[in-house]
């Protein structure tokens, strides 16, 4: 089982608790309904496409059209291949490296595993992305004071950067962080920290934005919310241009606490009905409404675990949460896993219409596919047998 899989399984499953629901409804929310029209089908097998072991569904998938007009998906391991293609339907896996993970001790590098979480280009050619780092310190002799990964774990987004339309990807010298908790690994240890989980960049206008999630710190003159926080760039290729959501405005910053002098950071607002990272947002072409998908454990407004959709019209007011896919998730015990995808779990859902407008499947109309991974079971351990998946969904948005 990866890192992050256990961080997600371990983590945010006790972090699910600490996200507080937003105290009032939206006015008058869009009316949606997703509904599942067909059979799963199998994108990618790690027991039979994989080039080495390191190729395993590990996270939500991300495409965009490269130059040449065709796709690039992301969504492995922190070894990051890509899968290409002509078209969402007809994609393999590319066994070149697009980017290592360097698993150094030093965590000012900010190069121990990084995982692509999110993609943007304009043109084909120039990518930028956002990357899911996690520093290990567990596996690190000296690091931390314990030896269990989640009280050593402390998670960064930070940037790379492709000028050959994602075949290959650098970081900056010195690394370029997006969202960095203020402070350096060894402080709090514990318990996990920092932001992790980007969703997809989307645009609108000017705009582009993502989600990252938090587990929250408490510090004097800047404690932060756990939960799930909004960011907003007119340059995404700019790592520092980066703010999120302070609950007035795009203000809030979180650069290098190795690189900057610490000092209290402005905390950043939470936002929607997510109880842990939100698995991808896309905007509906017909009304301009956001769509959301992540998943849960069943419990609070949960009735059932798998995935759930919620709808937007601003990213910052969500209406209530409805189950799209039942099923047991990678939020749940294992050994406790029940109903109809006993002997398997879900997770990293995503939303792809291989008829998006833009380069970056930001957009989706009447239907779209719905991927993520499924993982095989052995007792209580969760294997690294997975599956890409899709599965088609119809969208209809009532705004």
């Amino acid at each position: 089982m990866s890192r992050l899989s256990r961080l997600l399984a371990a983590g945010l499953a006790a972090s699910c608790g600490l996200v507080p629901l937003p105290s009032r409804a939206a006015q008058e929310p869009p009316l949606s309904a997703l509904t599942l029209t067909g059979p799963e089908r199998t994108l990618f097998s790690a027991t039979r496409d994989a080039c080495d072991g390191a190729d395993v569904p590990d996270a939500p998938a991300r495409a965009f059209r490269d130059a040449s007009g065709w796709i690039a998906l992301y969504g492995l391991h922190y070894r990051n291949r890509a899968l290409r293609g002509p078209d969402l339907d007809h994609l393999t896996i590319d066994c070149r490296v697009v980017l290592e993970s360097g698993e150094k001790p030093d965590p000012a590098l900010y190069d121990d595993r990084s995982w692509i979480a999110a993609t943007w280009t304009e043109d084909g050619e120039r990518v930028a992305a956002l990357l899911h780092h996690e520093y290990q310190a567990n596996a690190h002799p000296g690091r931390c004071r314990s030896k269990d990964y989640m009280e050593c774990w402390y998670n960064t987004v930070t940037a790379a950067f492709s000028r050959d339309g994602g075949v290959s990807f650098t970081r900056a010298t010195p690394p370029a962080v997006v969202a960095g908790a203020p402070f350096r690994q060894e402080e709090g240890q514990g318990r996990h920290r920092g932001f992790f989980n980007p969703s997809n960049i989307v645009g609108q206008g000017h705009f582009r934005y993502f989600f990252a999630s938090t587990t929250g710190w408490d510090r004097p003159g800047s404690d932060q919310e756990p939960g799930v926080c909004l960011f907003r760039s007119e340059r995404p290729e700019d790592p520092g241009s980066w703010r999120a959501w302070t609950g007035t405005g795009f203000t809030a910053a979180f650069p290098d606490p190795y690189r900057k002098a610490a000092r209290p950071a402005e905390p950043c607002k939470p936002v929607g009905p997510f109880p842990a990272p939100v698995g991808a947002v896309v905007r509906h072409r017909g009304t301009g409404i956001w769509i959301a998908v992540f998943m849960a454990a069943a419990g609070g407004p949960f009735p059932e675990s798998g995935f759930y959709w919620s709808t937007s019209r601003d990213l910052l007011t969500w209406d209530v949460p409805r189950l799209l896919l039942a099923g047991a998730t990678l939020y749940d015990d294992p050994c406790k896993a029940k109903g109809p995808s006993t002997g398997r779990l879900i997770a990293y859902p995503s939303l792809l219409d291989g008829q998006a407008e833009g380069r970056n499947f930001d957009d989706v109309g009447e239907a779209a596919i719905l991927t993520f991974a499924t993982l095989r079971l052995e007792g209580c351990t969760i294997t690294s047998d997975r599956d890409l998946v899709r599965r088609p969904v119809a969208i209809k948005v009532w705004p």
